[in-house]
């Protein structure tokens, strides 16, 4: 009899007792038990962070029968048993510090009655209370103190979008964690969890201490599933995959040891009879991001391939959103490679998989079309049916009609249409949306083009240039020019420059170079020209 799915629980009791699928992560909890005491572990969401820290608890309590069989069970101490402080934050949306104060009370009472003390808030503030809490633990028990923090940081990624109010959350949240500055004598382990890293100065002062496991190679699988993990564990569920393919729509996030697969997807996409979906991308609302990125002029193309330093990995603060560390840290982009430069180590980023290719791409267009999901569906279908038939010409009515769908006034103070980048942006957007393979700014011996697109054995070389032209609403000139001969500047860049030589020799069933000009008071395309080259 196959063993059941562990959909959305996260209590480590319930999987070992009710007969769960359980990943042992033990040897994980055994190392940094024995190598440390304060630790930060940054992952997104739905990895698994919760389970983990459930782990660390019962482990602690001295929970020794949900153990047996599993690694750490003969390597621990099962005589001695530490009080367990728990703060969860991943439940309901804070929108005021007076709701972050009460529920941090509450969180501490909560806390206090299970361990058989009580918090005297006629006389305590709520760092007073927590210090008072970690003393009386340890003075009641002979123990020191365990503290386990899950999403330390949501109540200010609740509010992320509202500087004021996350400012105020991050304030509420800094006047807790500095209660456990100054009790040292009194912890044994400190453990928090969350998305996103702010710097300690913002939010975990006097706790310099905290060893950040988030890029660290020995804890990379600490969250998520290996493809060993797949191939034992869920052999049976699993049975006759396709394993490239799931590999390709799941697998790759990379925190500088062997990739992982994300947990939420695998057991979805078992339940859900094999589908391929998006799964994990469906549970969030990247909507801020979605916002962030046309607002700082980010050339999504360069999502592909961003290379970035440490330090702009490594944590942020609300005054100072890199967009690039918000889509590291919250998981639309994972680490590919890392070099050294300048005596600095460089990360190079990528998209993890195809599921948060696509499904951030749908999101962009519909923050683009300023429009419902549905708004980008006949769109879609549209281009999918051009390129994967290479029909050229109903290809530039499409992109014609996809520019003129644009929600202009959503960037009316924004110079985000006077760049070929911003047009770039978008395209990539609409053809990642289409399971297509684009290589944006594809090199070639002379330079480099700005998109190849890959579909159906079909294969695009495109150029695009913006013209400061009178306005036309309709292309100037719209069709396959006789070889080496047109007026079109980004056909006869790539032309000229032999951006598609290296594609002559591979097979397809088309190759095609393809200019695209744009005008900047059109705010759409008015010149397309190509030439079909094999």
């Amino acid at each position: 009899m196959l063993k059941k799915l562990p959909i959305g629980i996260q209590t480590f009791r319930e999987i070992i007792e009710e007969g769960y699928v359980y990943i042992d992560k033990t040897g994980h909890a055994r190392a940094l038990a024995q190598s440390g005491k304060y630790y930060f572990l940054s992952r997104p969401r739905r990895f698994g962070k919760s389970l983990f820290l459930d782990t660390l608890k019962e482990l602690f309590e001295g929970s020794e029968a949900l153990f047996r069989g599993l690694h750490v069970h003969p390597h621990w101490d099962w005589s001695r048993r530490h009080p367990v402080i728990r703060l969860d934050f991943s439940g309901g949306v804070l929108t005021s510090h007076e709701a972050l104060d009460l529920r941090i009370s509450r969180l501490l009472d909560e806390n206090a009655e299970r361990l058989g003390l009580t918090c005297d808030w006629s006389r305590n503030d709520i760092p007073g209370c927590f210090g008072d809490l970690i003393r009386a633990a340890k003075a009641e028990t002979g123990e020191r103190v365990v503290i386990l923090v899950d999403e330390y940081d949501k109540p200010i990624l609740d509010n992320i979008g509202d500087l004021q109010r996350a400012a105020q959350m991050r304030e509420g949240l800094k006047n807790l964690y500095s209660a456990m500055k100054g009790q040292d004598a009194h912890i044994r382990l400190v453990f928090m969890t969350g998305v996103t890293k702010f710097s300690k100065v913002s939010l975990f002062s006097g706790l310099n201490q905290l060893n950040d496991l988030t890029l660290d190679a020995r804890f990379a699988t600490v969250c998520g599933y290996t493809q060993q993990d797949l191939e034992t564990a869920f052999a049976e569920h699993l049975a006759g995959v396709d394993w490239a393919r799931l590999k390709q729509w799941y697998n790759g996030y990379g925190f500088l040891g062997e990739p992982v697969y994300n947990p939420f997807d695998i057991l979805l996409f078992i339940d859900k009879g094999r589908e391929y979906r998006n799964f994990w991308f469906e549970t969030g609302n990247p909507s801020f991001l979605i916002e962030l990125l046309p607002r700082r002029a980010t050339f999504l193309p360069d999502l592909e391939g961003i290379e970035a330093s440490e330090e702009i990995l490594d944590s942020f603060d609300i005054e100072r959103i890199d967009p690039i560390t918000l889509l590291f840290q919250t998981g639309y982009l994972t680490i590919d490679s890392t070099r050294w430069r300048r005596s600095r180590l460089l990360y190079r980023l990528r998209l993890p998989n195809q599921e948060v290719r696509m499904a951030l791409a749908d999101r962009l267009i519909d923050g683009y079309l300023g429009t419902l999901p549905g708004g980008r569906d006949a769109l879609q279908d549209s281009l999918y049916d051009c390129l994967s038939e290479g029909d050229v010409a109903g290809l530039a009515a499409a992109i014609q009609r996809l520019f003129a769908g644009v929600a202009w006034r959503n960037f009316i103070h924004a110079d985000l249409p006077e760049t070929e980048g911003y047009y770039a942006s978008v395209l990539y957007a609409f053809f990642a949306s289409l399971n297509a393979e684009v290589i944006p700014e594809d090199t070639g011996n002379h330079g480099q083009v700005d998109l190849t697109v890959k579909l159906a054995g079909y294969i695009y070389v495109i150029e695009i240039k913006l013209a400061r032209g009178a306005g036309s609403t309709a292309p100037a000139s719209a069709g396959e020019p006789d070889a080496g001969d047109t007026d079109n500047p980004a056909l006869a860049q790539i032309r000229t420059r032999g951006y598609s030589a290296k594609y002559r020799a591979l097979p397809s069933k088309a190759l095609i170079e393809l200019g695209l000009v744009l005008d900047r008071q059109a705010r759409n395309l008015v010149q397309a020209d190509w030439v079909r080259v094999a």
